[in-house]
């Protein structure tokens, strides 16, 4: 009966200290939050928004058939044709080149995107601070490219369209705006 008592005192006693434990840690689980404006929790808001966003070259895509006269334009249409995307045929007696879809090219066309962002690190953000409803914060991020095509990565793709080769470079960064609501930092549209 001794024997019992003790059991029955150091269970209790054990069960006093982990509720203790449980009850010194959860100010701690607040911190940890996904509403805390942590990089982690920046990093997560940035990724979910980017994982459904690809990052295309035409954010005005064009209509295609496509004609054009411009030699930038033209420099981009004609990589995308070398890229078996596009066909071209030139108008040799008016100086305009068309472009039409290919069957591989209808896959990615009219606006031609190369991936999705994968934000890699936060460098800085500031405080957040009421916009617009919710609290808000300007972030500043590192990011790689993921699923970008093999059409994408040519020479004369990144000659094109430096932007998108900036992107795939591995050492991208840019800014958003987060903002604060009770499911975590979310990208406002």
């Amino acid at each position: 009966m001794l024997a019992a008592r003790h059991s029955s005192a150091r269970i209790a006693s054990g069960f006093a200290a982990s509720l203790a434990g449980a009850l010194l840690l959860l100010p701690l689980a607040g911190c940890n939050s996904k509403t805390a404006a942590t990089p982690q929790n920046f990093i997560a808001g940035l990724n979910n928004h980017f994982f459904d966003h690809p990052d295309c070259l035409f954010a005005d895509p064009p209509t295609f058939p496509y004609e054009t006269t411009d030699p930038g334009k033209t420099r981009q249409m004609n990589a995308l044709a070398a890229s078996q995307l596009l066909t071209v045929a030139e108008e040799r007696e008016i100086h305009v080149s068309r472009y039409t879809v290919t069957d591989a090219g209808a896959r990615a066309a009219p606006r031609f995107c190369y991936g999705h962002r994968v934000v890699t690190s936060i460098d800085s953000f500031t405080p957040p601070a009421p916009a617009n409803g919710f609290p808000e914060s300007q972030v500043v991020y590192h990011y790689t490219m993921e699923d970008v095509p093999v059409w994408a990565k040519t020479d004369a793709m990144r000659a094109a369209f430096p932007a998108m080769a900036h992107a795939a470079s591995g050492t991208a960064s840019d800014k958003a705006t987060l903002a604060s609501t009770i499911t975590g930092w979310q990208v406002p549209d």
